[in-house]
């Protein structure tokens, strides 16, 4: 007596297992390949930034001592010293929370988020629960 079927369940469950297993590493390996794009461009521009950051730095500590130093001799009172620090400070704080905000901006607009295999992984879930529902 036969119901149709060539294959027994044990094989059935075998064939289930390995084409699940084909489907996940397939998967993992679009992730993979899609991060590994992302992760070496940064890797890329690391170094930069903190040279950059560096010389940034030591340009600052230079123009800072002129700064004071120029404003300090325009007031040309003993005073003169401690409001320079105060106008460079200031400045300084002003423009580094504008900075820091505009960086903050920037940085919620960059997804790191892996978008063309989330969107691969949501078409799988509705190809999944539509064969699951033809096959009941």
């Amino acid at each position: 007596m036969t119901n149709g079927y060539t294959k027994s369940l044990p094989e059935v469950v075998n064939d289930l297992k390995a084409e699940l297993k084909e489907f996940v590493a397939t998967r993992l390996a679009m992730l993979r390949s899609e991060m590994s794009g992302k992760v070496s461009s940064l890797k890329e521009a690391i170094p930069a930034m903190i040279a950059g950051a560096a010389l940034l730095w030591l340009g600052g500590l230079l123009f800072t001592g002129f700064l004071v130093t120029a404003i300090a001799l325009a007031f040309g009172t003993a005073w003169g010293w401690v409001w320079s620090f105060l106008i460079v400070a200031a400045a300084y704080l002003l423009l580094g929370g504008m900075l820091a905000f505009g960086a903050l901006a920037k940085l919620k607009k960059t997804k790191l988020v892996p978008e063309r295999t989330i969107k691969i992984l949501k078409q799988d879930e509705v190809w999944l629960q539509t064969e699951a529902k033809t096959q009941i």
